[in-house]
């Protein structure tokens, strides 16, 4: 667990990010949020084979297990889910399974998914954004680069839309945080409606979230 940073509101609920994940944490501190980070350490093992539904079970559960050592907090989690057409593509475990994720996404459009939970007590809040990505139509040789740099071993779908991965993309219809694993639409909402003030404006909000990396 890290150190909640200075300045917090002690008049707000107390919030803890249940991910692991730079690129959340990142997010949520650039909303002006004083958060601690508690990764969930819940089985992701699912049944469910709908894309939508299997967002919201994941981040529930992350949260969830959570929620229930820290009852006094809202807790956020967040799962993301990358479909292509009936099928889902998860986490390469190898720069050759990356090389074939990217070849099943190259010149077509996939769908990404986000759940967002937000717990507090006995109350449970779950939305999930959809945006449709579609990639360019990729050759043999930027396959092969891009899978070699390793940044897409650590994400649904095999890519990094904040990263190189930028240069895949041909067009997006949707949230472009949600690509990156976080829909700060969603992400506000529901810290809103937890009783967590957020910034009204990203622009003027001041560096906030955890301590350290």
């Amino acid at each position: 667990m890290t150190g909640v940073s200075g300045g917090a509101d002690l008049t707000a609920p107390r919030v803890v990010l249940a991910s692991g994940s730079p690129r959340r944490r990142e997010l949520l501190g650039g909303l002006g949020v004083t958060f601690e980070v508690i990764v969930s350490g819940e089985n992701e093992d699912s049944t469910q084979t709908d894309p939508h539904a299997l967002a919201a079970e994941l981040a529930l559960l992350k949260g969830r297990s959570v929620a229930r050592a820290h009852p006094d907090a809202v807790v956020l989690a967040a799962d993301t889910v990358v479909a292509v057409g009936a099928d889902l593509l998860a986490k390469p475990a190898t720069a050759a399974e990356n090389e074939a994720f990217l070849r099943r996404l190259s010149g077509r459009t996939h769908d990404v998914y986000t759940g967002v939970a937000a717990l507090h007590g006995a109350a449970e809040s779950v939305e999930v954004a959809r945006t449709r990505v579609t990639f360019r139509a990729l050759d043999d040789a930027e396959i092969t680069h891009y899978a070699a740099t390793g940044e897409g071993l650590d994400k649904a779908g095999g890519y990094g839309i904040q990263g190189l991965g930028m240069a895949l993309v041909e067009r997006l219809d949707g949230e472009y945080s949600n690509v990156v694993g976080f829909p700060l639409s969603v992400v506000i909402r529901l810290l809103r409606g937890a009783g967590v003030p957020v910034w009204g404006s990203l622009s003027a909000a001041p560096p906030a979230g955890v301590a350290g990396a």
